[in-house]
């Protein structure tokens, strides 16, 4: 038998090996080949996401009111995006298309879904999560801080979703509470009793940040996946007194939020009053920056920063909730709408990444990319093939300046169920947006040029009808019904 015979063989065996072992969520994916970069070694990838964290509120992304020198230090070392997308413009939907690859036409979970007690709607068992494609490559995987893709215990909890650690929230609406009276450890319910009674006690954050660290340690001789899903700064505003009276009186005049919930509601999601909202935003920022720099600090202390990738971002724009002051802070930057808007403030965001020895320090990348593109990135990178129906194209090319073979998407889409039904499409320069969609699925387009309107001022709709055509074909045809998530769904927010 001849070399070429052996080696055919070979490869057949373990073509039918793998596919007889295939797990239930594994069949239920064709796979489509990819050229994999074999001289890559796998690398600790450690995914940090903020939350309602805009695109002007960190100082290398331009915000001048205060300082993020950790995160303006990993951007010093790494690559700065200029034209990221989270996926979606509130927290479930953007997570779902984070971990799916799929944008909001097509994931799974499209809105934010409640689920009484405690929980959101979950992402269904044969769902085939970023956490699971790293599992199969042998990495340990931990997901800390918020989740909101499934009720304790559910399919979609994190334990059932790839995930060999949780510690945290389950449920995004509980994050809310950034002194809540239990967290999750895994599948156990780990009882705040200091926090009991509305009182302010233990710092979930802290706590968290600990876990976090705690994995990474524990992890350092094999290859881990840490998602990093903090809550800061999602309202409720609230941060430790000694970092409160750092800012105190630094940021006036303060703008006062006073909330109306009973304790009941206060316990189940309502905000609390915050009299210094200016000062407790900063605070809760710089102690958000405080633990990236603690990361990165970790990861160097333990000899394992050289084969670690540390990615940053945000799930959406900034928000206007439980006294948070965007346009006081200038959140979005330049672009215009916050949360739950599909202008560029609604979904732009910054993405940082580190990779020493692959990506080049202190570089700036205009790729046009999303959320849906990390899942077959982190497979492009440790060697897996990919799913052939996710939306996500890797990136790998721009990150290691290759751009010469960069791939490009024909478009991004994004669809939004509440306050009428929004949808938009990111063309090249061209954007779209529609609006109020449940009323008049019609309803007029707006065309921006980005390239000379970033802040999507004016409309130029009517000067190009043609682009306007292609545009609302794609509005057709990028997304599949669902039967949970609709347009006319009832949601707190949505209009009659």
């Amino acid at each position: 038998m001849n070399k070429i015979t052996v080696q055919f063989s070979i490869a057949l065996f373990t073509l039918l090996f793998g596919a007889c072992n295939l797990s239930k969520k594994e069949n239920a994916h064709q796979v489509a080949n990819s050229e994999i970069n074999m001289n890559i070694a796998k690398p600790n990838i450690i995914y940090i996401l903020a939350d309602d964290l805009g695109y002007g509120d960190l100082s290398c992304y331009g915000q001048e009111k205060f300082s993020t020198p950790n995160i303006d230090k990993l951007a010093s070392q790494g690559m700065l995006f200029t034209q990221h997308y989270s996926g979606s413009t509130v927290c479930a939907p953007s997570r779902s298309a984070l971990l799916t690859g799929m944008h909001t036409g097509h994931t799974v979970v499209r809105g934010n879904k409640e689920i009484q007690p405690e929980g959101q709607h979950p992402i269904p068992d044969n769902t085939y999560t970023i956490a699971e494609v790293l599992k199969k490559s042998g990495y340990t995987t931990g997901a800390f801080g918020k989740w909101g893709l499934g009720f304790p215990g559910s399919e979609g909890d994190p334990m059932n979703q790839g995930f060999d650690r949780f510690y945290g929230y389950n449920c995004q609406r509980l994050g809310h509470k950034y002194y809540p009276d239990h967290l999750w450890s895994n599948t156990d319910s780990i009882v705040l009793k200091e926090n009991e009674n509305l009182a302010n006690k233990i710092y979930a954050p802290t706590l968290i940040h600990e876990q976090t660290i705690q994995f990474i340690e524990d992890n350092k001789d094999k290859p881990f996946f840490a998602y990093v899903a903090s809550i800061i700064p999602h309202a409720e505003l609230a941060a430790p007194e000694a970092l409160m009276e750092k800012y105190r009186n630094k940021f006036l005049p303060e703008k006062i939020f006073t909330a109306n919930g009973s304790d009941e509601q206060l316990k189940n999601g309502a905000y609390k009053s915050q009299k210094e909202s200016h000062a407790a935003f900063v605070a809760m920022i710089d102690l958000l920056d405080q633990q990236v720099g603690e990361i990165m600090d970790k990861v160097s202390e333990l000899g394992i920063a050289d084969n670690t990738i540390i990615i940053f971002t945000s799930d959406n724009g900034p928000h206007r909730e439980g006294g948070a002051d965007p346009d006081y802070f200038n959140s979005n930057g330049e672009f215009k709408g916050t949360k739950r808007d599909l202008y560029e403030g609604g979904i732009r965001v910054p993405m940082i990444v580190k990779w020493p020895g692959k990506v080049k320090a202190a570089s700036t990348s205009d790729h046009i990319s999303a959320f849906w593109d990390i899942f077959p990135t982190f497979a492009n990178i440790i060697g897996e093939q990919i799913p052939e129906n996710i939306d996500g194209i890797s990136f790998l090319p721009e990150l290691l300046g290759e751009k010469e073979n960069q791939k490009e998407h024909a478009y991004l889409y994004w669809e939004f169920h509440e306050k009428g039904g929004r949808q938009a499409v990111r063309m090249s320069d061209w954007k779209a947006v529609k609006y109020n969609v449940l009323k008049n699925p019609n309803a007029p387009l707006e065309l921006y040029d980005l390239s000379k309107d970033k802040g999507e001022t004016n409309n130029v709709a009517a000067k190009f009808p043609e682009i306007v055509k292609q545009i609302e074909v794609i509005l057709q045809e990028a997304r599949t019904p669902s039967e949970v998530f609709t347009f006319g769904q009832t949601t707190f927010l949505n209009v009659d």
